[in-house]
């Protein structure tokens, strides 16, 4: 029999949360963002749920080659652009669109093909102080983008670094427009926070990521407010039961210790299969039909829940480490992390269920 524990990914919901993403920019193409295996949801699979976006965006060459030869013929981004010739030239050849952020890699597109046209989007630094040209470069790039015989379409494009918090994004909005002020051209600005919080930045295309997943990129804001549905739900069962008396501790180090008798359920999951490992007693999980917590240091393969006041838990009772009615972010919040890191850790050795609707 296979260990209990199992990763199920739901397309209908990846597909409800992009619908929710073009509701809210409704005059935007969107490009759906699916780097780090479409944040663990898996690359393919995520694509084909999300078939209906008008593109796609990634960082890694190969995810966007995997996305071709699979057949999709939308425009792919190479959100980091390019890192070598090689990937200009073969990128080009397969229609991949890239985004240029510095003068090594605009010589970089000297490696295409006679006669081939990639589409580029330059990157503006705004204020996050990443990636992109400074203000002052913007027009320069822009002018060598313009006269070299390797590009095609041109797009403008940031990325802004507190949509989601109370600094907004005003104060980047007026940096970039005056970077980029006396250039026409389409915008490509909004991530999923300013997707749902800031229309004036939505422009031509809008970059829907963790909101595509079901999670919320505002601490005040649940996803459920939002009206996004959990995609992926990381499940396991109960395999064994422990009384403890007063006094007792659980797990490693001993990090907790009961006050009364106590009850607890060993759930089959633990960091080695991408549960945090810092979580701390006190973290959600859904045991059954009700919401209890975790106790003690979570283990390689193991972590323990209370059920004292759940009698009817026990051996075989089914456990929601995160997902459908466990959501990701409150999970995520108690661990002191973000839901982007629990949904890209997701390790290998987890079995993925697609479902469907």
């Amino acid at each position: 029999m296979p260990r209990p524990i199992s990763a199920t990914i739901d397309a209908a919901a990846l597909a409800h949360n992009l619908g929710v993403a073009r509701a809210h920019a409704p005059h935007a193409k969107a490009f759906a963002v699916i780097k780090a295996n479409a944040y663990g949801h898996g690359l393919l699979r995520a694509a084909a749920a999300l078939r209906g976006a008008d593109g796609f965006a990634v960082i890694e060459f190969d995810a966007a080659v995997r996305l071709r030869d699979a057949g999709y013929t939308q425009r792919i981004v190479l959100l980091e652009g390019f890192f070598d010739a090689r990937e200009a030239a073969e990128g080009a050849a397969r229609h991949l669109s890239a985004v240029v952020h510095t003068d090594d890699q605009l010589a970089l597109l000297d490696a295409v093909a006679a006669g081939a046209r990639l589409d580029v989007l330059l990157k503006v630094n705004s204020g996050m102080n990443r990636l992109g040209y400074a203000p002052g470069a913007v027009h320069g790039a822009w002018a060598k983008l313009q006269e070299h015989p390797g590009v095609g379409k041109l797009t403008l494009m940031t990325h802004f670094a507190d949509a989601d918090g109370a600094r907004g994004v005003a104060w980047q909005m007026a940096i970039f427009e005056r970077a980029v002020a006396g250039i026409a051209a389409p915008r490509c600005l909004a991530n999923s926070a300013a997707t749902l919080r800031y229309p004036e930045t939505h422009g031509d295309w809008i970059r829907p990521g963790i909101m595509l997943y079901g999670a919320s990129p505002f601490a005040e804001r649940s996803a459920a407010q939002l009206g996004l549905l959990p995609a992926m739900t990381l499940a396991s069962e109960i395999i064994g039961v422990c009384d403890l008396k007063p006094g007792d501790t659980v797990g490693y180090g001993g990090t907790f210790r009961a006050v009364r008798p106590m009850r607890i359920g060993i759930v089959a999951c633990g960091y080695g299969d991408g549960y945090p490992r810092h979580a701390p007693s006190g973290t959600p999980v859904r045991v059954g039909d009700r919401l209890t917590a975790t106790v003690g240091r979570v283990s390689m393969d193991t972590l323990c829940a209370d059920i004292t006041d759940m009698p009817q838990a026990g051996i075989g009772t089914p456990v929601v480490l995160w997902g459908e009615g466990n959501p990701v972010d409150m999970v995520a919040q108690a661990a002191g992390t973000v839901s982007y890191e629990l949904l890209c850790a997701l390790a290998a050795r987890v079995p993925v269920i697609e479902q469907q609707h």
